[in-house]
């Protein structure tokens, strides 16, 4: 039995896995961030301090297993905020120390790539795309922990893109779900939004796009224009299409340079209905199997960590308790 820990932002989360199903999968969400209109990393490190051990419990509870049960523990090492991945370090390394059980840290962004192993097989070498609040990657994945970066943003991520827009119109924090469940029935050809860097390789950038939402809300509102009703769905479905038809270019420059027959897409904004669509279609098109995990499994959560350790166990894969977290991918170890 492995325990897995999940603290790399504002959800505390645990799991537990045998090697072969998740059996429980709890996430604690912070709900302090939403007046902020964004996270706050102080008072998402005192959230994960006060909730990180009733996580733990109920998770081991829904698994049916003791403390004493657990053979091994997992943990986000990073990247993330800083503060928020001590917590769930620090709760880790004592866990390890106590029971005397391997301690296995956990790449955040490559644990996303792996939660496709939890309903799905892909077939090595895939491509992965990462598409989350704070990561737009493309990478190709020859083997487990054997990746080679494609291609990443130079500014906004998607999802950050999605919340940082969607705040402009007046969605509440996050607003990534509330756009895209607008834009299923608002017209994506409502407006045309920019998309950059087409002919870039597999750069992503998204920053323009938010400017150009910010003076295209200028001009209606200097035409006393209500951001409402029919309007706020058309212009939340021409947000998408502009992020996910970008992300539909270069996820297929990428599989046709890499000739890889498995696409993996993974991490928050995988579960936008408009950006599975188009995936699937585009497979279906190249004849690629296309996994992407169903949406528990896509926002943070400690199935993925689960996984991910166990895997790297197996490989004869663990730290030591001097483990350092680390901020960014330029950071990891």
């Amino acid at each position: 039995m492995l325990l897995a820990i999940e603290s790399s932002c504002d959800e505390t989360a645990a799991a537990v896995y045998d090697g072969e199903r998740i059996l429980s999968n709890v996430v604690a969400t912070q709900t302090i961030h939403a007046k902020f209109g964004g996270v706050v990393p102080e008072l998402a490190s005192r959230a994960h301090d006060v909730a990180i051990w009733p996580t733990v419990d109920q998770a081991l509870k829904e698994a049916g297993v003791s403390i004493e049960g657990i053979k091994a523990v997992a943990v986000t090492q990073g990247p993330g905020l800083v503060g928020a991945l001590l917590v769930g370090a620090g709760f880790a390394k004592g866990l390890a120390l106590a029971h005397r059980i391997p301690l296995i840290g956990v790449n955040h962004l490559e644990a996303h790539t792996y939660a496709a192993f939890i309903e799905h097989t892909p077939y090595f070498p895939f491509v992965s795309l990462v598409v989350s609040g704070g990561h737009t990657r493309l990478e190709f994945v020859r083997d487990w922990f054997d990746h080679q970066l494609l291609g990443q943003t130079r500014d906004d991520a998607a999802g950050e893109a999605f919340d940082k827009i969607g705040k402009m119109f007046g969605l509440d924090y996050p607003a990534g779900r509330a756009m895209d469940t607008l834009s299923r029935t608002g017209n994506s050809k409502h407006h045309r939004f920019p998309m950059a860097l087409l002919d870039h390789s597999f750069e992503f950038s998204f920053s323009g796009l938010k400017t150009s939402a910010l003076y295209h809300l200028q001009d209606l509102e200097k035409q006393h224009i209500p951001i409402e009703g029919q309007l706020l769905s058309d212009l939340c479905a021409s947000v998408s299409e502009s992020i996910t038809e970008v992300l539909r270019i270069k996820t297929r420059a990428a599989l046709e340079h890499t000739g890889a027959r498995s696409l993996v897409v993974a991490g928050g904004v995988s579960a936008n209905s408009m950006l599975r669509s188009k995936m699937e279609s585009l497979c279906q098109e190249l004849g690629v199997q296309l996994c992407i995990p169903s949406p528990p499994y896509c926002t943070d959560n400690a199935a993925m960590i689960a996984i991910t350790g166990w895997h790297r166990l197996r490989l004869g894969q663990q730290n030591s308790l001097d483990m350092q977290v680390y901020a960014s991918m330029s950071e990891a170890p």
